[in-house]
């Protein structure tokens, strides 16, 4: 299984977002861009990737553990950015300390599940809207998303998401995402 840590945004996040992204899809060359779906809205704090079945049991109760070990936060939707010419985000604001530190106990669970994990980087709270298939000039989507802000939630979850690639071969497909398992807050259960 392909899997993923991961915060996801309430239903009315969503919502103030596709709002936004509705604005954004109307800026000069808006159709150069793969805007990802809200189904795929989230914030990844641990990218797994391909994940043996056996291993699956054990990362699921050190999930839960890094989830109870740490206490629900607030977040909004904050602004927006990219990454280098490819990918452009929509940040976050609010308990991002305790994000970083639910994103970091997430990847040392999957480390100590067995899970072969990617070298550790700092974490970067971001939700991936949109991505350019040629390298491209994301700022005027930057500067449209700095007044965005969000209406603020309480974190209460972990999610471990399973990621669906596309396997049809028709254009423009996307990822269908999975939940398989969600723990509360320690604070929130």
């Amino acid at each position: 299984m392909r899997l993923f840590a991961a915060v996801l945004p309430p239903p009315t996040a969503v919502d103030e977002l596709a709002t936004e992204v509705a604005v954004l899809r109307r800026l000069p060359a808006a159709d150069t861009l793969r805007w990802t779906g809200h189904a795929g809205w989230h914030f990844t704090l641990a990218f797994m990737g391909e994940v043996d079945d056996e291993l699956v049991p054990e990362l699921e109760e050190r999930l839960a553990r890094a989830a109870r070990r740490t206490s629900s936060f607030p977040l909004r939707l904050h602004q927006g950015g990219r990454f280098g010419h490819r990918a452009l985000w929509v940040g976050a604001a609010g308990g991002l300390e305790e994000m970083r530190l639910l994103a970091e106990r997430s990847d040392a669970a999957a480390r100590r599940a067995g899970v072969a994990m990617e070298e550790h980087r700092r974490y970067q709270a971001h939700l991936t809207i949109a991505r350019a298939r040629e390298a491209g000039d994301l700022r005027p989507y930057v500067e449209a998303l700095a007044a965005f802000e969000g209406t603020p939630w309480q974190v209460a979850d972990l999610a471990l998401v399973r990621s669906n690639l596309p396997v049809s071969g028709v254009a423009g497909e996307q990822p269908r995402y999975e939940v398989v398992g969600s723990w509360p807050l320690g604070d929130a259960g």
